[in-house]
């Protein structure tokens, strides 16, 4: 009998089924493999066992997302609903972008930092990354500000979203991306981590209280 191999390294027998490859590898391959050059999708068992015993990545202090910009417990507070409504628009951008992992993030990240930063400056230009997917990710977030804002200015009558909070909040997101990457080329950890931050939508129900 033909003797069964696993499909990457043709070596080792195969223990486990790729739901990425539809196909059996190694145990040995998975683990190098994973989200290096594997497209694991995020329910991927093994992927989910993987992450359980990833041990936080060494992070350079000095590498901090935008250092300069202080974000107080007093800020995060009072904005708590507008990073929850921030962050379940960033997920929504990832999960339905082809092909966006937590690199095209941080770069979407970067850029919609820069551009509200700018227009609380006064000035309006829209900064856009180089990366096609995250352009895309940056547009489809972009899209539900506006139209987030449209809401709040229709409930409210008055008050708005500003750019300053959108900013604050972002850069929060920018550093919570920044502790969660795990280096991998491929690497989702900060996407998946999303999930378990997000409350379910109906507990974000409500209007966003704006200086």
């Amino acid at each position: 009998m033909e003797r069964v191999l696993c499909h990457l390294c043709e070596t080792r027998p195969p223990r486990r089924q790729c739901p990425a490859l539809g196909r059996d590898i190694c145990a040995p391959c998975c683990g190098q493999e994973r989200e290096h050059t594997i497209d694991c999708p995020l329910e991927c068992e093994h992927l989910r066992d993987a992450r359980r015993h990833e041990k936080a990545p060494k992070v350079d202090a000095k590498s901090l997302p935008n250092p300069e910009i202080e974000l107080t417990d007093k800020f995060m507070q009072e904005k708590q609903p507008l990073a929850i409504v921030t962050g379940r628009f960033l997920l929504v951008a990832a999960l339905e972008t082809p092909g966006a992992v937590d690199l095209d993030l941080r770069d979407a990240l970067d850029a919609l930092v820069r551009t509200y930063r700018t227009a609380d400056s006064g000035l309006v230009y829209e900064s856009r990354p180089a990366n096609g997917i995250a352009a895309a990710v940056a547009q489809r977030f972009q899209d539900e500000v506006r139209q987030f804002r449209e809401h709040v200015a229709q409930q409210s009558g008055v008050h708005s979203v500003s750019d300053r909070d959108l900013m604050g909040v972002l850069v929060f997101w920018q550093r919570m991306e920044w502790q969660h990457n795990n280096g991998r080329r491929k690497g989702r950890a900060f996407i998946e981590s999303l999930f378990s931050l997000m409350p379910p939508p109906q507990q974000q129900d409500g209007a966003i209280v704006s200086d």
